[in-house]
């Protein structure tokens, strides 16, 4: 699978130099801290979900060539894709949409959230923690003023057994981490690709040669080394103590038999595999549910290559069928499941695209518009919520902003949007400083 980028250029080697790897490479000494203690969680009557999928489609798609076409602009705006009829009547999507229009009932469509932050680092930071950055940020940055809705969901909800709590399917998002909660509730990367025949996600599994015996062996070894050579003074913070606790943790996933059940993939019918679409993305969808009917609460598909400055239209129109495919796929599945009222499923950017189209026939970043998809956790289906003007510039009407929209996640999951948190200064902060959830998805 090619690697996709930004126009920052960003791919998953920068993240490693700039030493997040760690996080993006699925070593298990500091990914594994997901598995974290469940916090207690709001008793709210409308908190549904146990799980949320987040699909991030990194660059910002176009709203234009998606979930809200312009058929009636003139056609430096409108692009060159027809709009077609839904399921419900009055609302089009672009004509590559054409599962997900057919099957609108089942999800919403947001088509009115706008932000100030035109960049990739702000709008990412902005869209997955709800809180904008306190200070400029450029196109290219990795920034973490807060933690993400991942983040927080892992420390909130806690960990099923034998797998970490949060998970990032093909790498993390710049702005995915855990910020102040601490590393423990950072995700579990996958950067594996599940559609490759010889799938193994790295470290869940013994390296080859080495039995589970020699294995023990070793590890009853280290322990033993380790209680000779230092005195184990926990009121003394020895910080080898929580290195312990990762090999421990990394010992348990190797022996967890959820952990490889959940991986497994191939147990999966190949009827399955094909609905799915036996490509990248769509097998990341697969693992999703494979991850939800294990009790994971919370995971990301980082879905790259969505900064379509040039040639939008010529790579669009291989790519959005297959997307289109793979995501009506997912939904279909989980309902079918009896798990899409319990399963919420995400998909945007950090911004829309631009109104008009540019001399390289591609939009430039635009965030003040966008669209994105929400659907399961009780969420009425068949909803255009919110619209843009007619040539598709702005949010117009029912305008609602990042905070309503992660305060919409967390209220589905059962978690205190307008909760303090106290960042490891000690200075109390609100998970979300709008606590207003949109009251059309309850």
């Amino acid at each position: 699978m090619p690697t996709r980028t930004n126009c920052a250029g960003v791919t998953r080697r920068d993240c490693l130099q700039l030493g997040l790897g760690t996080l993006l490479g699925g070593g298990l000494l500091t990914a594994l801290r997901a598995r974290g203690v469940a916090a207690e969680t709001v008793n709210n009557p409308v908190a549904k979900a146990k799980s949320c999928i987040l699909i991030w489609q990194d660059g910002g798609p176009s709203h234009y060539e998606m979930f809200d076409p312009k058929p009636n602009a003139p056609v430096e705006y409108r692009g060159e894709f027809k709009a077609i009829a839904t399921s419900v009547p009055g609302v089009q999507f672009s004509e590559h949409m054409t599962k997900l229009a057919a099957g609108f009932g089942k999800f919403a469509m947001i088509r009115s959230i706008r932000h100030d932050q035109g960049n990739h680092g702000a709008g990412n930071h902005y869209m997955m923690t709800g809180a904008p950055p306190r200070i400029p940020v450029g196109c290219g940055a990795f920034v973490s003023f807060h933690p993400s809705m991942g983040s927080v969901t892992a420390a909130e909800k806690g960990a099923p057994a034998g797998l970490p709590a949060y998970f990032g399917l093909q790498s993390m998002t710049r702005s995915g981490g855990p910020n102040f909660l601490g590393a423990k509730y950072a995700p579990f990367v996958v950067a594996e690709d599940p559609n490759n025949k010889e799938f193994k996600v790295r470290d869940v599994a013994l390296p080859e040669g080495l039995t589970g015996e020699r294995f023990a062996g070793r590890t009853q070894v280290r322990s033993e080394v380790d209680q000779f050579k230092r005195i184990l003074d926990k009121a003394a913070g020895d910080p080898a103590l929580a290195l312990d606790d990762h090999y421990k943790q990394a010992y348990d996933l190797m022996n967890s038999k959820e952990a490889q059940a959940a991986f497994d993939i191939g147990r999966e019918p190949d009827k399955a595999r094909e609905r799915y679409g036996r490509n990248g993305f769509g097998q990341r969808c697969l693992l999703a549910r494979r991850l939800v009917e294990a009790g994971v609460p919370f995971i990301t598909i980082n879905d790259g290559g969505w900064d379509h400055h040039t040639k939008l239209f010529e790579t669009l129109k291989t790519r959005l069928p297959q997307w289109d495919n793979s995501v009506s796929a997912l939904i279909e599945d989980l309902g079918q499941r009896g798990l899409l009222d319990s399963t919420l499923v995400i998909a945007l950017g950090e911004f829309g695209r631009t109104p008009q189209i540019n001399k390289d026939s591609g939009r430039d970043h635009w965030s003040n518009a966008m669209s994105v998809l929400f659907a399961g956790g009780g969420t009425p289906g068949g909803q255009a919520i919110g619209t843009t003007d007619g040539k598709g510039f702005a949010a117009v009407e029912r305008v609602l902003a990042p905070e309503n929209f992660v305060s919409t996640v967390y209220t589905k999951l059962g978690i205190d949007p307008n909760k303090m948190l106290y960042n490891t200064q000690g200075r109390p902060a609100h998970l979300v400083s709008d606590p207003t959830p949109i009251k059309e998805l309850m």
